[in-house]
């Protein structure tokens, strides 16, 4: 594989943190209300073309993640669709695998780039940069109009929860891209040449880790050892639809008790089970891209990611491999939420720095990749789906994305998403870190439950730390 194994793109991944969640950059920064769009720029007259005021005369600087989706879709699809309107603007474009090492001192010296793809294992604590005033309001975004069409507002292009997860203080700050949908992936080559089904309750599922073991054809399941967030996510929305949506909406509000409901010990359970069980051989000390290279390779049939995995995987997939994806199967017999339940939110998460020389041209950026050009457009490149409606219609799509559109199609108004990794970056740490031990057999279900809860607490206890709701 010609790219070594590296931080992969997506909301989920954040790793450990660099620095406390409280304050994180508010101890070099400046302390200040954030600025109106036009307070960083000499004013321009604004109209139904330009609603912003971008001065074309200024340059526009952005960085982008470059992980799983690479950064050729900043460089040939968005930044040229935006040049094409503002000739005059020079794009500064930059990538690197490491936001927060690369530009944290940036935020912290009170010279910050305009656009910044805040993803990857080590990005940016979304909640830190709230608490500072760091990120603009993206609110005159959603109302101005669309790219394509001065007569449908950008808001009207979007899912709600686009919204509704960008939301920090009351103000949508935050624009996720990709609509990732997680669940369990596998080849469908494979499944059918050895008449393996897709299991629908988690007896089968179980029955099936059984049989694919005894055949001695590859190992049952996997997960990135080494970044055990992929092993929680399957773990949460287990729980979540044993439980309800209820489940995870009293995690990320710090209710007492959250942690160890019996729908999460049921969930724990389970997985600590996979682990002690159907695991591929030396899973802890792997990587995504390892694991993920070992499913290609046909040496183990099923692990958790989410809709980015096909294009991450292109330079090692098999041309028959055919990805496909299914969603955690039933689990009680009585779970609150139906079969076909997923966990998908937006994620790859873009801000405007509100203290950067150039906001009005950063938010004019994100209305140009909200267009139906720019959104297919990377669809197509990137082999996944993004936030905008209707943008890969009438485009060829692959294996992979085609069976994620149909499960969230088939789930409707079944899905489940969480925020507390993002919110407090302590938690996701104590997460990770107790996934691992979960899965390797160093905790039992309510040890690993405890545990969690126990930093819940602590975190909801400590006034320096910036509290969110559901």
């Amino acid at each position: 594989m010609p790219h070594t194994p590296h931080l992969s793109r997506r909301e989920l991944l954040r790793g450990a943190a660099l620095v406390p969640v409280a304050g994180a950059l508010a101890a070099c920064a400046t302390p200040a209300a954030p600025p109106a769009a036009s307070s960083s720029a000499a004013p321009v007259a604004t109209s139904a073309a330009n609603p912003f005021g971008v001065a074309n005369n200024k340059p526009l600087e952005i960085w982008i993640f470059d992980g799983g989706f690479g950064q050729d879709y900043a460089k040939n699809i968005h930044e040229p669709l935006f040049k094409s309107k503002y000739a005059g603007v020079e794009i500064k474009h930059n990538a690197t695998k490491e936001i927060t090492k690369v530009l944290q001192p940036r935020f912290a010296g009170g010279n910050p780039p305009e656009v910044i793809d805040n993803s990857g294992a080590n990005f940016m604590d979304f909640g830190a940069l709230a608490q500072d005033n760091q990120m603009q309001d993206l609110t005159p975004l959603l109302d101005a109009p669309s790219w394509d069409d001065p007569n449908v507002k950008v808001r009207d292009m979007l899912d709600q929860s686009v919204i509704d997860i960008g939301m920090y203080d009351g103000k949508f700050t935050v624009l996720g891209y990709v609509n990732y949908i997680h669940g369990i992936w596998y080849s469908q080559k494979v499944f059918r040449d050895n008449d393996w089904q897709i299991p629908k309750t988690w007896d089968e599922f179980l029955a099936l880790c059984e049989t694919i073991k005894k055949s001695g054809k590859m190992a049952p399941f996997t997960y990135a050892g080494k970044f055990p967030q992929y092993l929680y996510e399957p773990l949460l929305t287990m729980g979540a639809k044993i439980g309800g949506n209820e489940v995870l909406v009293n995690i990320d509000n710090l209710e007492d008790g959250a942690w160890t409901t019996d729908a999460m010990k049921t969930a724990a359970a389970a997985w600590a089970e996979v682990g002690a069980k159907y695991l591929m051989q030396g899973t802890t000390g792997l990587d995504h891209v390892q694991t993920q290279t070992a499913q290609n390779k046909y040496k183990v049939a099923m692990l958790p990611s989410g809709s980015w995995l096909e294009n991450e995987q292109k330079t090692t997939t098999p041309a028959d491999f055919e990805y496909g994806m299914f969603p955690i199967p039933d689990v009680t017999g009585s779970d609150k939420m139906p079969y076909g339940t997923l966990h998908t939110q937006p994620g790859e998460n873009f801000i405007v720095s509100a203290r950067s020389a150039h906001p009005q041209a950063g938010m004019e950026y994100l209305r140009a990749m909200l267009s139906k050009k720019a959104a297919g457009d990377f669809s197509a490149l990137v082999r996944t789906l993004t936030v905008v409606k209707g943008a890969t219609e009438g485009r060829d799509i692959s294996p992979g994305v085609t069976s994620a559109t149909k499960a969230i199609t088939d789930a409707g108004t079944n899905t489940v998403f969480y925020r507390w990794q993002n919110w407090y970056g302590q938690l996701k740490d104590e997460g990770i870190a107790a996934t691992g031990e979960l899965m390797s057999g160093g905790l039992t279900a309510d040890q690993y439950l405890e545990r969690m809860q126990k930093k819940a607490d602590e975190i909801k206890n400590d006034s320096s730390i910036k509290k969110y709701k559901r």
